[in-house]
């Protein structure tokens, strides 16, 4: 089973959290395969989701269509492993850790367009893909952002584009030490809970 958590604009906490059957592997092979095919999209060029949008709460935010990021996990015999990027100056709060992520294209699902982000920024996707669950952070009625976390086999990643200036693997108390950007940071305590397996009631 994989968990959903989702906050939305009148709570900080979430809203619901649900299990649902996990996502045939097949279907997700596919998916990363074509998430793969944004390694070859140059840097500069601009995707149908990209830019600013002042959301119905009054907030402007990054991505038309709204956003999402993946949180790659490895679970290794002393714990799990949790990959996050060091953001480059030239991205939003420069020198934080995050997860890979973006705006969303035009009609793209958060979890198709969270790998493609991931495979622009971190290079490519294993082929061992498993969806675990989502947290979707949902201020407005027109905007959300979803972070997935997804388990691999193995480490795998690098700095190959612009918005990251290094890749590392962390424990979740090593999490809990690094300069996190505040989204994320918003976030970790949801993730953490899907990442150890956490279903709690609404």
């Amino acid at each position: 089973m994989w968990t959903r958590r989702r906050a939305d604009q009148n709570t900080r906490g979430p809203e619901h959290v649900r299990t649902r059957t996990r996502v045939d592997q097949n279907a997700v092979a596919q998916i990363a395969q074509r998430a793969s095919i944004g390694n070859s999209v140059g840097v500069f060029d601009r995707r149908s989701g990209d830019g600013f949008i002042r959301c119905g709460d009054g907030h402007v935010r990054w991505g038309i269509f709204g956003a999402a990021g993946v949180v790659f996990v490895v679970r290794e015999p002393d714990g799990a492993r949790i990959m996050l990027q060091k953001r480059s100056a030239m991205a939003h709060e420069g020198g934080t850790w995050s997860c890979a992520g973006g705006a969303l294209d035009q009609g793209e699902l958060p979890y198709e367009g969270a790998l493609r982000e991931a495979s622009e920024e971190v290079g490519t996707l294993p082929d061992d893909v498993k969806l675990v669950g989502e947290y979707v952070f949902n201020p407005s009625h027109d905007w959300a952002y979803t972070t997935v976390v997804v388990e691999v086999g193995e480490r795998f990643g690098s700095s190959i584009n612009f918005e990251t200036d290094a890749v590392g693997w962390f424990t979740v108390d090593e999490v809990n030490g690094l300069e996190l950007h505040a989204g994320f940071a918003a976030a970790w305590p949801h993730l953490i809970a899907i990442i150890d397996g956490v279903a709690a009631d609404d």
